[in-house]
């Protein structure tokens, strides 16, 4: 895309853009402040709250940052909850994230990290209104990790992670001539890179590797060396599709054809390819994909922050007052 490499430095287009940016910024500071002299309220739940965000337009990885959280947590014996817009859904109401929900209804990412963690999560346009509806519904809950809403000033939030891939913070400008949401740098508590070459040397690293084997809709595994050498058609609808391509060569998987899809994309009406080929996605694509097509595979993502970053965390929430260790 024009705009996302122009992002990357200042080129013509980003030149142009930036006069915009500058109203953008404008807004962005005058909201702010209407925040801090509480004409816009922030409002707080009875339990401390986590955000996974980022500064930079575009997928960074947050989801598979927060599942890696929840898991962290909930191995110390912490009950946790995560509440999420539930971006690319149909609906508008807050909803639970329930067993067999249509990811349409809640948003694909919020269903992978229910399916994946096992944890109450419940989606709402507004956080504060599903931070509540989930404290509600499971007031057990200890603590709350919001995916996305690191500029959601609404909700008052005791520990913020932000999250960065390769990209880094771009050309340093402000949408739409940069990347950028917000200047950075800002006051933020962690900072976690989930490329494989960080932009900067500020924050902790983490690995993406694939998981060895692939699963099918019923649960069972396959294992990815009994795919290598056989015909394969991949396919990802996420923000970078080529990693997962790359990913997947790695392990020795040569497929075909790769078919890149936007982020979120809605399989409702997608057809399957021609060919006896095996099809492979990502897990995230899967909670969508097996809907229409339950012979496709998917391989897992294996992530994995630097120990560094979770005993860093673990300080920050035995910091916070009336945080409960288990």
């Amino acid at each position: 895309m024009d705009l996302q490499r122009a992002w990357l430095g200042r080129g013509p287009l980003a030149w142009l853009l930036w006069p915009v940016s500058l109203i953008f910024g404008a807004l962005a500071a005058l909201r702010r402040w209407l925040f801090r002299i509480g004409v816009l309220r922030t409002e707080r739940v009875d339990v401390p709250v986590l955000v996974v965000g980022n500064v930079i337009a575009g997928g960074s990885g947050k989801t598979p940052v927060v599942i890696a959280l929840v898991r962290h947590l909930r191995a110390q014996g912490l009950e946790v909850g995560v509440i999420s817009r539930g971006y690319g859904r149909k609906t508008r109401d807050c909803r639970e994230v329930l067993p067999g929900a249509d990811p349409r209804d809640v948003g694909d990412e919020a269903a992978l990290t229910h399916q994946l963690t096992g944890v109450p999560v419940f989606v709402a346009a507004r956080r504060i209104e599903a931070a509540r509806a989930l404290l509600q519904r499971h007031p057990q809950t200890r603590l709350i990790v919001s995916d996305d809403g690191l500029q959601h000033l609404a909700l008052a939030r005791d520990i913020e992670l932000c999250v960065f891939d390769d990209r880094g913070i771009g050309n340093r400008w402000l949408l739409p001539a940069g990347p950028l949401r917000e200047h950075w740098p800002r006051r933020c508590d962690l900072v976690l890179h989930t490329g494989a070459r960080p932009a900067f040397a500020e924050g902790f690293r983490s690995q993406r590797t694939l998981a060895d084997h692939a699963l099918r809709s019923d649960g069972s595994r396959v294992s990815l060396a009994e795919l290598a050498g056989k015909p394969v058609v991949a396919l990802a609808a996420i923000a970078k599709p080529e990693g997962f391509f790359a990913m997947l060569r790695a392990r020795g998987i040569q497929p075909e054809r790769c078919i890149p899809l936007p982020d979120h994309f809605d399989f409702e009406d997608w057809r399957r390819p021609p060919g006896g080929h095996f099809l492979l996605c990502t897990e995230k694509d899967a909670v969508k994909l097996w809907h229409v097509a339950p012979e496709a595979l998917a391989v897992p993502l294996v992530f994995t922050p630097e120990p560094a970053f979770f005993a860093a965390l673990d300080a920050k929430l035995s910091s916070l007052d009336g945080h409960q260790a288990a």
